[in-house]
């Protein structure tokens, strides 16, 4: 078995390829130690193709120390509010290498990702996914496809802010920082150079979202133009999405927000043959996170039949990053080699292809019998450097800060009398108005009520409230705290303000209808 590991390695100062003083790409000479990694097992189906994984890697010959922690569901159920203890922590800190297995993420009630809190409070800001098939092993209909998702891994959507504002109505923010974008895309790029491959594509929606999906465009293209050796295009996500379905062979690298990318890597997996089959690492700074892309499963768990391919190749993508390459190479190859041999767990089993329907341990049994064998039909896929996550992007070029100026203030509301008549409402607003400020708009749901609402827009409990300074003037924080205590005094709840400012003269702000 391994050893447990207490103590640092050279894998402690967050070089991107520690540990490499060996001769044959191990990392391991006579005086070498065992390179400490953590290692979570997780919940659901985690425990069984984590074990099949270790038990892998240990036959390999893979020069690893593992440091165990929980996370997850059994340290929620110890009154542990994010399901990762102190020690734990401090585990990942020290050694700057995480192996781990799915953990459930309760639906629509509960306690926020701990997926996503890693990710975050590690600024693991890159998400590289890799998705292959393996005709004619696993027919998949697609049989080129070979496309790098990498996915902006911290902002977006998956922040996680929401609030129930209304009896009626929640949000959820979308918070987007030119940094982040800045770095992904730059990420993306260098990855696309690093490793050969000829195409980068964006994909967004700006053409709804212009100032949060509109930002990352718009750096997209700017550090496009740094990298004249790579084809750059942009993609709405939508049409995007669809061609990435039916048409995969036309992607190379895709850079993409967190959802979106999400969204991506899953819809790439499924096409490949299985989502079963993809790998996940999770890159920043100070360490690095590997996983399988899939979720824990717990409809399975217990059944002895999960496919821990995502998971042990997300630990091949692990051992070349600290620099442990044959020992990789020996992995990837033996799994190649069952694969192609028809060993098959449930998720990819096919009659007309497969040779055998195993479980788990099975399938582990069977990629250790095959260390050392070199794959035959699938000898073109070993040794994929796409894998390889290993790189570092330059570092972001300060920026001038833009001049900002203060020009108005959107108040939201939670008003429900009568029949809920904008044009009602708008009477008793306009006379809050004070110190320059006056109503320009109400908004329902981001549609325009008044003036000039259509009696058909079907109207909720939540009423944005636009005023803005009088002419080309701006205003000040005195005049909107004024303002808001004009609104209170009127009998108003308000929930929610936004202040509407300027950069360089240009609106910071949606504007018109619709927005």
């Amino acid at each position: 078995m391994f050893r447990s590991s207490t103590s640092p390695s050279s894998a402690d100062n967050g070089d991107a390829t520690p540990n490499t003083r060996g001769h044959d790409g191990t990392g391991r000479t006579a005086d070498t130690a065992p390179t400490p990694i953590t290692v979570a097992y997780g919940d659901g189906i985690g425990p069984e193709i984590m074990a099949a994984t270790l038990q892998i890697l240990e036959a390999a010959g893979a020069h690893i120390a593992p440091d165990i922690i929980d996370v997850g569901a059994d340290v929620y159920a110890r009154g542990i509010a994010g399901g990762i203890s102190d020690a734990a922590w401090a585990s990942i800190r020290r050694t700057k290498v995480f192996l781990k297995a799915p953990i459930t993420t309760p639906q629509a009630k509960g306690v926020k990702s701990l997926n996503v809190t890693l990710r975050k409070t590690l600024g693991l800001f890159a998400n590289v996914r890799p998705v292959q098939t393996y005709d004619p092993c696993v027919p998949s209909g697609h049989p080129k496809l070979d496309v790098v998702i990498i996915r902006e891994n911290e902002e977006g959507l998956y922040a996680g802010i929401e609030h129930r504002q209304t009896a009626e109505v929640t949000q959820c923010l979308k918070l987007i920082s030119r940094p982040g974008c800045e770095r992904i895309v730059r990420y993306a790029f260098e990855y696309a150079r690093a490793h050969g491959r000829r195409r980068v594509t964006c994909m967004s929606k700006d053409n709804i979202m212009k100032i949060t999906d509109g930002m990352f465009h718009r750096v997209f293209d700017e550090v496009a133009a740094e990298y004249p050796d790579i084809t750059a295009d942009h993609s709405i996500i939508d049409i995007g999405a669809g061609r990435l379905a039916a048409h995969p062979s036309r992607f190379d690298v895709i850079v993409t927000g967190n959802l979106y990318g999400d969204i991506l890597s899953d819809i790439a997996a499924e096409i490949s043959g299985s989502v079963g089959l993809c790998p996940s690492a999770n890159l920043g700074e100070a360490g690095a996170m590997f996983e399988a892309i899939h979720g824990s499963a717990p409809d399975i768990a217990g059944y002895g039949i999960a496919n821990p391919s995502g998971l042990l190749l997300a630990a091949v993508t692990m051992l070349r990053h600290i620099g442990q390459t044959a020992v990789a190479e020996r992995v990837h190859g033996a799994w190649l080699a069952t694969i192609e041999d028809g060993i098959h767990p449930a998720d990819i089993y096919d009659p007309e292809h497969s040779t055998a329907k195993v479980g788990t341990r099975e399938f582990a049994a069977a990629v250790i019998e095959r260390l050392g064998r070199t794959p035959v039909a699938l000898a073109h896929l070993a040794g994929d450097p796409a894998r390889n996550t290993a790189v570092s992007p330059r570092p972001l070029a300060p920026r001038p800060r833009p001049t900002k100026q203060m020009v108005g203030m959107d108040v939201f509301l939670d008003w429900d009398e009568g029949e809920r008549d904008p044009n009602a409402l708008a009477e008793t607003l306009a006379r809050c108005g004070t110190h320059g400020l006056s109503l320009q708009m109400i908004t329902n749901r981001g549609v325009v009520v008044w003036p000039n609402g259509k009696p058909e827009t079907q109207r909720t409990d939540h009423w944005r409230c636009r005023f803005m300074a009088e002419g080309d003037t701006t205003t000040d924080h005195q005049a909107l705290v004024a303002l808001l205590e004009s609104v209170r005094l009127a009998g108003f709840d308000f929930i929610k303000t936004e202040t509407l400012c300027t950069f360089d003269g240009a609106p910071g702000f949606s504007v018109g209808q619709g927005q």
